[in-house]
């Protein structure tokens, strides 16, 4: 059986530190990065283990910025 993989892509310096994007991803791997700031003074989400992602897309839905971006793809 075929399984998804995925990889988000953010406009980081767009992001404003909603969290929002935090609360829906199935695998918890979106988080907000504490170490960096972007240019409207936010820590910008980023993902942790691009690896786990399975592409749903709840992360860019629940965007109210349009700053996430989702690609998926089947793996074989």
């Amino acid at each position: 059986m075929a399984k998804a993989k995925g990889k988000v892509a953010f406009k980081e310096d767009l992001c404003k530190g909603c969290e929002l994007c935090t609360t829906v991803c199935p695998v918890k791997i979106v988080k907000m990065d504490r170490t960096r700031i972007n240019i409207k003074g936010y820590h910008p989400a980023t993902v942790d283990e691009m690896n786990k992602c399975i592409g749903c897309g709840n992360c860019a839905t629940m965007c109210p910025d349009l700053v996430i971006t989702v690609e998926r793809e089947m793996e074989k």
